[in-house]
């Protein structure tokens, strides 16, 4: 920015701001000055992510209407802004400055502005001298609204971009890990579906081998009790032959 406009940008700094104003609460801030912001914006858009954003400032944008603070940074950012877009010539901050002079004779408000506006067109010289009306001077005032508002719709979209791609990524991620843990909680509910099946089997297992235990020890008792029986038998009959069969 070229000096003369960083020296107008000061000055328009002191009609808006007083030192003891900033950090005060206002009904609209500025935007998401905590919102960072990938696109470039236009040359006079402040970036929505500043590393030097105030802490205080609170997240909003066009329309908003959350509380937020008269932040310096964006304060100094709209004087420039103002100081760029400032016609040559006397207009509405030069009026503003002769009205500021007069605020502390004690006059009414509407002397104030009507002594501003005479004195006005008496150091304005001819471009102001025979306006009957403040119709110049309130289109220049008008055009100052409108350099705003192309910032603001500027620094609108940074933001609107910066929470598409942060905010959004992080949406993005938080549905992931929704869905990874629905997932991961279905297979803990089959698991623990296996591990009672698993469980109630183990338990029927333990009767089984108590029984199945019973049942061949039994059997084998009686295989040897069967045995027993036809050896003793035959062994008798060996023994009757060798008495008897002699």
């Amino acid at each position: 920015m070229p000096e003369t406009d960083k020296s107008l940008g000061r000055k328009i700094l002191s009609f808006f701001v007083k030192e003891e104003d900033a950090g005060t609460a206002t009904g609209t801030p500025p935007a998401a000055s905590s919102a960072p912001a990938t696109p470039r914006p236009t040359a006079t858009t402040p970036v929505a992510s500043s590393p030097s954003t105030s802490p205080a400032s609170t997240p909003g944008g066009p329309g908003t209407n959350s509380t937020g603070t008269v932040d310096p940074k964006f304060a100094e950012h709209f004087a420039n802004v103002l100081a760029q877009n400032n016609p040559p010539g006397p207009d509405y901050f030069e009026f503003r400055e002769t009205l500021r002079s007069l605020s502390n004779l004690g006059l009414p408000e509407d002397k104030q502005y009507q002594a501003a506006w005479a004195s006005f067109k008496a150091l304005a010289g001819p471009t102001f001298a025979g306006a009957g009306d403040a119709t110049l001077l309130t289109n220049t005032a008008n055009g100052y609204i409108a350099a705003l508002n192309k910032d603001r719709d500027g620094f609108g979209k940074s933001v609107d971009a910066a929470l598409a791609e942060r905010v959004g990524g992080l949406q993005n991620e938080q549905k992931r890990l929704q869905t990874e843990n629905d997932s991961l909680a279905k297979q803990l509910v089959e698991i623990q579906k296996q591990i009672d099946a698993n469980s109630n089997r183990l338990t029927a297992i333990t009767g089984e081998i108590t029984d199945q235990s019973a049942k061949i020890t039994q059997n084998r008792q009686n295989y040897e009790s069967t045995f027993a029986h036809f050896t003793d038998q035959i062994k008798g009959d060996i023994a009757k032959m060798a008495q008897y069969l002699k």
